[in-house]
């Protein structure tokens, strides 16, 4: 009787273990976004959900749907404390990798994948404002302009 026991609680050991080994290796490889789940893979464009710029998690020029994981390249620069910091924006993984269409939500050219938008960034506490000044098309004369 002992034995029968024991068998039964290793067996149930067995499967737990096999379930969560499963679970970690292969669930997330099952989302189509790539080997790991975390970056694009094929074709781009049905994989995305699209929403409109300026929601959140939403990519500004090429308006990708962005996961937890996924960030937007930038890179933002010292400022004057009240007016805000220049910042550039790139692009997310998906415009960056050259599969989704890059364009201005200011003035809706074409962004070439070397091409930033000009935006500003005001820190707040506990969050941050970033608001999208345009693209080298339609701020190319931005210094005079900031």
């Amino acid at each position: 009787m002992d034995s029968l026991v024991q068998l039964l609680i290793f067996s149930t050991i067995g499967v737990v273990l096999v379930w969560f080994g499963y679970t970690i290796f292969f669930a997330s490889k099952k989302d189509g976004r790539g080997k790991d789940g975390g970056g694009p893979a094929g074709n781009v464009e049905a994989q995305v959900e699209t929403g409109t710029p300026g929601e959140p998690r939403v990519c500004p020029i090429c308006a990708a749907k962005l996961r937890l994981n996924e960030r937007i390249k930038s890179s933002a620069f010292p400022g004057i404390a009240g007016q805000g910091r220049l910042m550039h924006i790139a692009g997310c993984i998906y415009c960056l990798g050259g599969g989704r269409r890059r364009k201005c939500p200011v003035c809706g050219a074409e962004i070439a994948v070397e091409e930033v938008l000009f935006a500003r960034i005001f820190d707040q506490v506990g969050r941050s404002h970033v608001h999208v000044l345009g693209c080298s098309h339609c701020r190319s004369t931005l210094s005079t302009h900031i």
